[in-house]
């Protein structure tokens, strides 16, 4: 397999990413093709530093970069050569087999949108997050930013699309599936919620268990948690806020608090497009990068983008 990663996104790029290449290589995983996609004035004197070499390590030189600030779409079209360009270029030709980058969301977004396209019968991808629950489980909430409005159908696709990640990339078995609202009862909530619950409710390939609450999120009420990308973005900078303080507070010693770190999960899927496209965090960390690689890496294993688009076939 081949995965394709960009080594100019991120705050401490091209650094960073270039150590978590060296922690990906420094276990087994003959089968993984690194393409590295970026400046090689820049990267290849950083490679050669760390001695950062192997077989399986591929560079493909690309003398631009795309700025956090930059309008995707016009940056996209008008820096032809940058990294996060040529990367979805040989994604969609098929030279690799996922493209990941911790740079502009936005381009990566409209990348994902346009140049590999969402699967047949998803009218929008999403963006999930990981839930650590206190029993030690792990749920997932989407959407968490890239769907800020949001029509019940949308809900509905994205309760489809959580549940085959819970269950093919989590290791969840028949995940469960609950409605974030503001309370249990059917019939809650906004037009939004009430529109939802019977689609849900009706949807055969999901286990749902009716309404969640806000109290919900860190239990096992629900495996994976669906709501509108205004309402989980809040959710999810909230929770990275309870992170921020627990380590000034010098709670870094938390075995359960420390699992709300970024680095652990490295990044968040696109989920519903047709081909691994994985985003990373700005600040993202040698750890993070190599925790993105092993998720495209299990991505591609697991054949989920062509389950999904199977699911929707059906």
């Amino acid at each position: 397999m081949n995965i394709g990663l960009d080594m100019m996104g991120g705050d401490f790029a091209p650094l960073e990413a270039v150590k978590g290449i060296q922690l990906f290589l420094s276990e087994n995983h003959s089968s993984v093709n690194i393409f590295c996609i970026g400046d090689e004035t820049i990267v290849t004197p950083l490679m050669k530093e760390l001695s950062v070499s192997s077989p399986n390590f591929h560079f493909i030189h690309a003398p631009e970069v795309i700025g956090y600030h930059e309008h995707p779409t016009k940056a996209l079209k008008e820096k032809q050569k940058s990294s996060i360009a040529i990367g979805f270029h040989l994604l969609a030709t098929g030279k690799i087999d996922a493209f990941i980058s911790a740079g502009n969301t936005g381009a990566m977004l409209v990348g994902a949108m346009f140049s590999i396209k969402a699967i047949e019968g998803i009218s929008r991808p999403t963006i999930a997050t990981i839930m650590p629950k206190l029993n030690g489980s792990t749920g997932l909430l989407l959407d968490v930013g890239l769907n800020a409005d949001c029509k019940p159908e949308l809900l509905n696709q994205f309760a489809v699309l959580g549940s085959l990640y819970a269950e093919h990339i989590l290791g969840i078995i028949k995940p469960t599936v609950g409605l974030v609202n503001v309370g249990e009862e059917e019939g809650k909530g906004n037009i939004l919620a009430q529109a939802t619950y019977p689609l849900l409710k009706e949807n055969k390939q999901i286990n749902f268990v009716g309404n969640i609450e806000g109290r919900d999120f860190f239990t096992d009420k629900a495996d994976v948690m669906v709501c509108d990308g205004f309402t989980g973005n809040i959710v999810l900078k909230m929770a990275e806020s309870f992170y921020d303080i627990a380590q000034q507070r010098g709670l870094g010693d938390d075995a359960y608090l420390n699992r709300f770190h970024y680095e652990n999960y490295g990044g968040t899927p696109v989920l519903g497009v047709a081909k691994p496209v994985i985003i990373g965090h700005g600040i993202s960390s040698a750890k993070a990068f190599y925790n993105m690689i092993l998720l495209a890496e299990k991505m591609i294993e697991s054949n989920l983008c062509a389950k999904m688009e199977e699911s929707f076939k059906a």
